[in-house]
C-alpha cells in the first residue's frame, strides 16, 4: 500500500480558479464548500459547456446548484461529491437520489472538470445504500422491478469521467450501485463492506451483479450469503483487489486527491475518457443480461408466511457482525 506522503510528479497545474460557495443544507450540520468557475473562457463567462437548457455557461460567481443532500466542491479540474446524510448513515432518500443523478448528468457536459472524486460525510460510513424510511412503490408485474438505485451511479448516467471513490466507514448495500461503476476505489483502514439484505429476508440480487466484475465469486457469495454478520476490512479488501489503496482515515482525501490530480493533469481528456470506455465495454459484455433477468430473481421471493415477520425481528436485533 502506498503511503500517503508519496507523491509523484506531474505537468503543472492551470491557474488557480475563481471560487463560489455553494451550500448544502441536508445534514442537520450546516456545512459549506466551494465551487470553482474559471477565470475567463473563449466567450467571457462560465464554464464550457453544452447541452440542454439550464446547463449551458453560467455568469461568473454563480453557483452551480444548490443540493439538499448534497456537497459539491469544483477546483483545478477536480469535483469532489460528497454523500451529506451523515446523520443517517448517507442513505438514499429520493432527493439523494434525484441530486445524484443530476450531478452525473451535469457532469458529462462540464468541460473545465476531468476527474471526479465521490466520497460520504462524516467518519461512520460512505453509504449504507437506500433509505427504506421512504416509500419506493412497485409495478404490480412480477417481471419488472423499478429500482431507483439503478440510477445513481456515473456510467448509467452515461458519465465516462474517471471517478475515483474515497470510502471511510462502512460501504454496504445500495452503496455498490456506486462503488461498481467507479475507476477504483480508495479506503480509510476504518472501511467495512458488507450486505445486509439476506439478513433482512430479501434476495440479495443487483448488488453483487455489479460487484462481480470487482470480487472472486467466492468472496461475493461471501459477502452476499453472510449478511450482517460478517464485514469486509479495508486489509481484505485491498488483497482482494476491490480496494486499490488502504490509507489512515486522515488521509484519505489527500490521497484522493493525488490520484485525481494526475489524471486531472493529462494532456487530453479525451484519451482519458476513451480509454475507460473501452475498459468498461470490454468488462461488461454480459452484464446487460444479468440485469435482465435480475427482476425475476428478485420476485420470487413473494412474502411467504412468517418471512416478513422474521425478517423485522431480525431487523431490530443487535448483530456484533466479526471483521475479517
Amino acid at each position: 500500500m502506498r503511503s500517503v506522503g508519496a507523491k509523484g510528479s506531474w505537468p503543472a497545474r492551470p491557474a488557480p480558479r475563481h471560487h463560489t460557495t455553494l451550500r448544502s443544507t441536508c445534514s442537520t450540520a450546516s456545512t459549506t464548500r466551494r465551487v470553482t468557475t474559471p477565470s475567463s473562457t473563449a466567450d467571457g463567462r462560465g464554464y464550457r459547456v453544452s447541452g440542454p437548457t439550464g446547463w449551458g455557461p453560467r455568469n461568473e460567481g454563480d453557483a452551480v446548484s444548490d443540493y439538499e443532500c448534497l456537497l459539491y466542491e469544483e477546483a483545478d479540474g477536480i469535483a469532489t461529491v460528497t454523500l451529506n446524510r451523515p446523520d443517517k448513515h448517507n442513505s438514499f432518500s429520493p432527493t439523494q437520489i434525484a441530486e445524484i443523478e443530476d450531478v452525473w448528468k451535469k457532469l458529462r457536459f462540464n468541460d473545465d472538470v476531468a476527474c471526479v472524486i465521490v466520497t460520504g460525510a462524516g467518519e461512520r460510513a460512505f453509504s449504507s445504500g437506500i433509505d427504506l424510511t421512504h416509500a419506493h412503490p412497485q409495478p404490480v408485474s412480477k417481471m419488472i422491478i423499478d429500482d431507483p438505485m439503478l440510477r445513481i451511479g456515473p456510467k448509467t448516467n452515461d458519465m465516462w469521467k474517471p471517478v475515483i471513490a474515497a470510502v471511510n466507514g462502512m460501504a454496504c448495500g445500495g452503496a455498490f450501485y456506486i462503488l461498481g461503476e467507479v475507476e477504483f476505489i480508495i479506503a480509510s483502514e476504518n472501511a467495512t463492506f458488507f450486505d445486509p439484505h439476506v439478513t433482512h429476508g430479501m434476495p440479495c440480487i443487483y448488488e453483487p451483479i455489479l460487484m462481480l466484475q470487482r470480487m472472486p465469486i467466492g468472496e461475493i457469495m461471501r459477502l452476499s450469503l453472510l449478511g450482517r454478520h460478517e464485514r469486509m476490512s479495508a486489509k481484505r479488501a485491498y488483497e482482494i483487489g476491490l480496494v486499490s489503496e488502504v490509507v489512515p482515515f486522515d488521509g484519505l482525501m489527500e490521497a484522493a486527491r493525488w490520484s485525481a490530480e494526475v489524471i486531472a493533469s493529462a494532456p487530453d481528456q479525451v484519451a482519458m475518457e476513451s480509454t475507460v470506455k473501452a475498459i468498461w465495454a470490454a468488462q461488461h459484455s454480459n452484464l446487460a443480461q444479468a440485469f435482465h433477468s435480475a427482476p425475476l430473481y428478485i420476485n420470487v421471493v413473494d412474502g411467504a408466511s412468517g418471512t416478513a415477520e422474521r425478517a423485522n425481528n431480525l431487523r431490530h436485533q443487535k448483530i456484533e457482525p466479526r471483521i475479517r
